[in-house]
């Protein structure tokens, strides 16, 4: 069996003491494959960095995080074109709009999301996109770029099924993750009425751990708990969600 955690903050800070020893455990856990968004500029060494110590389980995103779209927004997304130009990355990510922390940077966190849009069209790759209170704004942008060459994961899925349907109709999987085992989380009770063709398996680590760990520090492991979770709600083994998850994964990101 084989496990793809689809979103995880691997170079966080809040691995920074024991890394190799989460990631060691999460590969003996039959998780092999992480796939790590970007957030700006400042991670992109220690993103490279961990790529060269993990080469065959570590695949980079490169993007730029909409709270960290700032007054200097331009010049990160140049960095931006400059990383797709000169590096393989699998997709471009994470991209979005979150109007949790900070109304006020709407339109430029639109522009912004919506130029990355067109670098993963030019570059053929998936989004990977991040939605916090915006699920309106993000539709809005979506359907202006709808094609077939848009495509990719609607990250850390938390809404309705009216919702998932819409993500879905633009070509995008749903990122399940610890909000499934979440007893206000909601989506557990209609995510079994969702294709499992539609569904791919993340973390979100150090951020969003599953229960019994909620609100302590999330790890690549814990992906288990959402593989049990969802194992539940469809009444399928746990061996057969990992193979349909991870091939969903493939098709998604090409490898």
């Amino acid at each position: 069996m084989i496990i793809t955690d689809t979103h995880t903050h691997l170079y966080s800070e809040a691995f920074d003491d024991d890394r190799d020893v989460i990631i060691e455990n999460a590969l003996n856990n039959n998780v092999k494959r992480f796939f790590i968004p970007a957030i700006d500029s400042t991670y992109t060494e220690s993103m490279l960095q961990l790529e060269k110590e993990y080469p065959d389980n570590i695949f980079l995103m490169m993007g730029l995080h909409p709270t960290h779209v700032k007054a200097n927004y331009k010049k990160e997304l140049e960095h931006v074109e400059m990383m797709l130009a000169s590096h393989k990355f699998y997709a471009v990510g994470e991209i979005g709009i979150d109007l949790y922390w900070d109304k006020s940077t709407l339109q430029i966190q639109i522009e912004a999301f919506k130029h990355q849009i067109k670098l993963a069209k030019h570059y053929k790759l998936p989004i990977v996109i991040h939605c916090r209170e915006a699920f309106d704004e993000i539709f809005e942008v979506l359907d202006s770029e709808k094609s077939n060459d848009l495509f990719g994961i609607f990250h850390c899925f938390t809404g309705n099924i009216e919702q998932a349907k819409q993500a879905i109709s633009y070509n995008m999987k749903l990122g399940i993750g610890g909000v499934v085992t979440f007893k206000n989380g909601k989506i557990d009770q209609f995510i079994n009425q969702i294709d499992l063709e539609h569904i791919v398996l993340e973390t979100d680590s150090p951020y969003l751990a599953p229960k019994p760990y909620r609100g302590k520090r999330n790890e690549s492991t814990y992906i288990i708990k959402v593989l049990e979770k969802l194992s539940e709600l469809y009444n399928i083994g746990s061996q057969e969600i990992a193979e349909i998850t991870t091939a969903n994964s493939k098709s998604i990101f090409g490898i």
